[in-house]
């Protein structure tokens, strides 16, 4: 956990300098799978969709947002088809996907402490302290996965509704000779 102006903890501070730490950020994995699973639900109607039209449209790396889906697909969260009308597709409905289940499927648990990687904790230094810091983190880390498990893929289309974001209308070619 750093402390950061306000008070700010971290999930993810891999690729940002501490100085420059302002929120709470999620990795980019888990960031570009919710999207891709929102561009499934919503832009795509829930049809397959292939890695590339996603990876161009939301501004992923294809070859990244391949092993993000092959994550998904290992948890149960993406089907996937074979063939020209084929790609990834939602496993169960967009009500029934959690963010979540999408960040715990790509990230792992949800938690912002764990003392078992603090090299002080074998020496015993700081153990009374850090039993209450721990203690605290696990309860935030409860209530940050109670948040995260509080929104489904269906509250992300309503809320593209509500910020007037419209589907994109599917083509129908049309041949005559």
């Amino acid at each position: 956990m750093h402390k950061v102006g306000i008070g700010v903890l971290v999930l993810d501070n891999s690729d940002v300098a501490i100085e420059s730490i302002e929120r709470v950020k999620l990795s980019n994995k888990g960031r570009y799978g919710i999207g891709a699973l929102f561009a499934i639900a919503f832009l795509n109607d829930g049809r397959p969709t292939q890695v590339k039209d996603i990876a161009t449209r939301e501004g992923i790396p294809p070859r990244f947002l391949e092993q993000i889906f092959q994550d998904l697909k290992r948890a149960g969260i993406v089907l996937s088809k074979r063939g020209p009308q084929g790609g990834y597709t939602l496993a169960s409905p967009a009500g029934e996907i959690r963010l979540g289940d999408i960040v715990r499927a790509l990230e792992g648990p949800i938690a912002l402490g764990d003392a078992k990687g603090d090299p002080r904790a074998k020496r015993k230094v700081g153990a009374e302290t850090r039993r209450v810091t721990e203690s605290v983190l696990l309860d935030l880390s409860l209530r940050v996965e109670a948040c995260f498990d509080g929104i489904t893929l269906a509250d992300l289309c309503a809320r593209a509704h509500e910020l007037g974001i419209r589907r994109p209308v599917a083509q129908r070619l049309v041949y005559s000779i």
